[in-house]
């Protein structure tokens, strides 16, 4: 892999301990992709915030980086969902010891320049690429958005990859940083409308199907940027889907090679129903109700609280979102109509990531196939799969 003059003296440790070690992770993922070089990028998302998920190992690892203040982020770069709520955490009842690492994990990422706007959704709170912008992220629901429905160009990185790119201000030019691979090879008609969990449901079939292809969407109505959010997130999880494409909807479609793609599959209302049953575990009620996996919008979170006014709500309720968006929900009211209702809008941390295994609960509903998929293995609890509206039961 070429390197530029100052790029070789990074990897010489002419600029310090920690952009070495970080050239060292990029170079060594350039040489086993076959980049021909590194290139400049405009953001960063990192993921491996979770003390669920790094453990001690992690902590120290980052918290040794973050020692050379000479290795510091140089593009904007933001932090994946931790653990817990960083600020309400004792309210919410997780576990103290847990809390205490989770806040050492993020405090080391702020160390090293990470902005500490903790969310898998950063392009609803101000990480937002240009179209064809070349970046490095690494939450997999986070990485089929920014391919697919802005159109700037990342691979799936893991999160000590994106964490050196976001020091370096570069990655290696391979994957779906080229052209050539953002082709579709797999063309899904869908003969049925869809909403709310459906498109949960069809990601989760299509990410299955496809491994770590590209799928093309013919579908039958216009989805929004939340449905878009929520078939991204069940086809990265189903399977290792980074980039798709929907006709007439996101910006590549058109240059997808859909005529040139042999490989077909035809989805209607009976696969997409038997895929929601699938995808619930257990015939008994949710003792918590977890949306927001990837994190609520500002609209999912008015949704909700247009459902629960003047009610009072039966099962635990969390909300997922950044701590941005919360704000802005806070200014509306609809945190206030949720808390009244007896809900919570949690900030920073999701299901997938919490210790909620640890908490008291045992069946979890969820509006996400993602969450569906991951929190029975992850978490070793039960899930219930459907749309918000039947999953909040009320007093």
């Amino acid at each position: 892999m070429f390197l530029t003059k100052k790029e070789q003296e990074m990897c010489d440790g002419e600029y310090g301990e920690t952009i070495r070690k970080s050239m060292d992770i990029l170079v060594a993922l350039g040489d086993i992709y076959g980049a021909s070089k590194l290139v400049d990028i405009t953001s960063a998302q990192v993921s491996g915030v979770s003390y669920k998920t790094i453990g001690d190992a992690g902590l120290e690892y980052l918290e040794d980086l973050a020692q050379d203040d000479s290795g510091k982020a140089t593009i904007n770069a933001s932090l994946n969902p931790p653990g817990t709520d960083l600020d309400n955490w004792e309210e919410l009842g997780f576990p103290e010891y847990f809390a205490i690492k989770q806040n050492k994990i993020v405090d080391a990422y702020a160390n090293l320049g990470i902005a500490k706007t903790c969310t898998c959704t950063p392009y609803l709170v101000g990480n937002v690429p240009r179209f064809r912008d070349h970046v490095s992220w690494s939450e997999s629901s986070a990485v089929a958005y920014v391919n697919s429905v802005i159109g700037a160009r990342t691979n799936r990185e893991g999160g000590p990859a994106a964490l050196a790119a976001a020091i370096v201000g570069k990655t290696p030019l391979y994957g779906f940083h080229l052209e050539q691979n953002r082709k579709a090879n797999l063309v899904v008609n869908v003969s049925t409308e869809l909403k709310g969990a459906d498109f949960g449901a069809l990601g989760y079939i299509i990410g299955k199907a496809v491994g770590s292809g590209v799928p093309y969407f013919k579908l039958q109505n216009t989805p929004n940027n939340n449905d878009l959010k929520t078939l991204g997130a069940a086809l990265a999880s189903s399977g290792s889907v980074a980039l798709y494409h929907v006709e007439n909807v996101t910006p590549e479609f058109d240059i997808a090679g859909e005529a040139d793609v042999e490989d077909l599959m035809f989805i209607g209302e009976k696969e997409i129903n038997e895929t929601r049953q699938k995808l619930t575990t257990t015939d008994k009620t949710p003792d918590l109700i977890c949306l927001g996996c990837p994190h609520a919008s500002l609209e999912e979170i008015k949704q909700v609280a247009t459902i629960v006014q003047g009610k009072t709500i039966k099962n635990k309720l969390w909300i997922c979102t950044s701590v941005s968006v919360k704000a802005t929900a806070d200014r509306m009211g609809y945190t206030q109509i949720i808390e009244s209702a007896g809900g919570n809008v949690v900030c920073d941390t999701c299901m997938v990531v919490a210790p909620i295994e640890e908490m008291g609960f045992e069946v979890i509903g969820v509006n996400s196939a993602k969450a569906a998929n991951y929190v029975p293995s992850m978490c070793g609890l039960d899930v219930v799969y459907n749309d918000v509206e039947n999953l909040i039961q009320f007093e």
